[in-house]
């Protein structure tokens, strides 16, 4: 397994926790968490990426307990992409270039050939590379985005873990990423985990789903095991119609409007 959270409990003091949640992600997935706001999806990839501690469990990464590893070390093998990039003034090549540090060896100080190399590599991949001089503070948000994943991409890592990482981004870019997330998959079998709130792009992009309430694993399984429409409108409290995308197969959610509830009699 690629990434391991068992009986893993815990969250932030005071205030929202995680229960009981146990997940096993096998090498070479491409799996969706999913679930609606406050439901413990980001609090699941800070755990699983050292940034918060759980109180219970454990949570391993290419079979190595994390929190017995040094961040260095760990950082060879796990990359994270958050929701909100980093705004510095330094330019986007320089941002991505940070992706190399974990590679560095005894008493290097300065990237060599080979780390620019991987850092053109990465933002040709995230499409950067137009604006690679311009300061991170100068980009738009969605660009800033793409700049995050390229220095994620920068690390070489082999588990990829990603917070909305089209959150920023207009639907054509969004589109793009989530290509390149699946072909980064499929062809390099970089195993990635990846919070989603859009259900269908979910859907279509993700081998396996998640779905998170109320800091709990509700189900896991495929997208078509998931997306149960009686799951999901008692998870999202909201009346939804799950139907099929008439070009892949895959399941699509259909949200219901107030007016066609209020005809149709339906209750929320």
């Amino acid at each position: 397994m690629m990434l391991e959270l068992q009986h893993v409990s815990g969250g932030y003091p005071g205030g929202f926790s995680l229960a009981g949640i146990d997940l096993a992600v096998a090498k070479g997935e491409l799996v969706g968490i999913v679930g609606p706001n406050g439901s413990g999806k980001t609090t699941l990839v800070r755990m699983a990426s050292r940034a918060l501690r759980p109180k219970t469990g454990s949570v391993h990464v290419d079979g190595q307990d994390i929190w017995r590893q040094k961040p260095a070390a760990l950082a060879l093998t796990l990359a994270v992409v958050n929701q909100t990039p980093d705004l510095t003034p330094m330019s986007v090549e320089d941002y991505v270039l940070l992706g190399r540090i974990p590679h560095y060896g005894r008493y290097q100080f300065l990237e060599t050939t080979a780390d620019r190399a991987v850092a053109r590599w990465a933002m040709q991949l995230t499409e950067c590379q137009a604006y690679r001089k311009q300061a991170m503070t100068e980009i738009s948000g969605g660009e800033r985005q793409l700049a995050l994943m390229a220095r994620a991409l920068a690390q070489e890592p082999k588990l990829l873990l990603l917070d909305e990482p089209t959150s920023f981004l207009d639907i054509a870019h969004q589109v793009r990423l989530l290509d390149l997330i699946r072909r980064l998959n499929r062809e390099l079998g970089l195993t990635v985990v990846m919070v989603m709130h859009d259900l269908n792009a979910a859907s279509e992009y993700c081998g396996r789903l998640v779905l998170m309430h109320q800091g709990r694993i509700r189900r896991m399984g495929t997208p078509e095991e998931v997306m149960d429409y009686r799951v999901l409108e008692e998870v999202y409290e909201t009346v939804l119609v799950v139907g099929r995308n008439e070009f892949t197969g895959k399941p699509i959610v259909f949200p219901v409007s107030e007016d066609l509830r209020k005809q149709s009699g339906a209750q929320v």
